[in-house]
């Protein structure tokens, strides 16, 4: 049973609110002892959506058995003696009320907005017009991605040279010169870091290209590596003396 223990001052109930054509509708919403009815039926009206006038409320306590009516408009919400826990249901009367049909609830039974590709096509800024522009340029990229793809920008790079990697200057040995398919389509330069400045060991997707230590390896596009009189850097050489 709901306690009937009030707080001094404490004016207001907790209550579980539900409504005859929403079946999935179920609030708690707390009501003030000293509104009327008619107020009472307002906040409710904004909740759900049934009209004041087609609104009939009926309280029931907390095991289930009805209170009472709730239908004078002029008397507070309190002359009916509700606790926190009682159940407040709403009785929609209104067979042409917004929450009748089952609508609000089954997304199923909204008609949905439907346009034929005539009228789409027409229209500008839609996905499809952005595909349009965006293809001719996919097109181009994917016939420079084939397995020759900058081949000839390893033509003066091999295995066991000094380079350095762009972005950043990073500097290492080169390990690895060829296709590698789990990567992508073309060519592809492995590089051993000087310094722990890569994302694995040589390892990459389950493929073993080269060893090297743990996060040193890296995989590069030949066209980020340059071959040539790369010594390893002195770590102290920028400390001033």
């Amino acid at each position: 049973m709901a306690s009937k223990l009030q707080l001094p001052g404490d004016d207001s109930v907790l209550l579980r609110v539900t409504h005859s054509n929403l079946k999935t509708f179920s609030a708690d919403i707390r009501f003030s002892l000293e509104s009327t009815v008619e107020a009472v039926k307002d906040k409710l009206w904004k909740k759900c959506g049934t009209a004041v006038a087609s609104m009939r409320l009926e309280l029931y306590d907390d095991t289930g058995a009805k209170v009472s009516d709730v239908n004078d408009y002029t008397r507070p919400f309190g002359f009916y003696s509700p606790l926190d826990g009682y159940r407040l249901h709403i009785i929609d009367l209104d067979p042409s009320s917004v929450t009748s049909g089952g609508w609000l609830e089954d997304t199923s039974l909204v008609e949905k907005y439907k346009i034929s590709d005539e009228a789409y096509d027409k229209l500008d800024g839609t996905y499809r017009k952005f595909k349009e522009k965006l293809g001719p340029r996919s097109n181009a990229q994917g016939s420079k991605m084939g397995d020759d793809y900058m081949e000839e920008f390893c033509a003066n790079i091999k295995v066991g040279d000094r380079c350095q990697v762009e972005p950043g200057e990073k500097r290492g040995v080169v390990k690895f010169v060829g296709r590698a398919e789990a990567l992508g389509p073309g060519f592809w330069v492995g590089i051993q870091y000087d310094e722990p400045l890569g994302k694995h060991d040589g390892l990459v997707k389950g493929t073993r290209f080269f060893e090297c230590p743990p996060l040193h390896g890296a995989m590069v596009r030949p066209d980020k590596v340059k071959v040539g009189d790369y010594p390893e850097r002195d770590p102290f050489e920028d400390e001033e003396i």
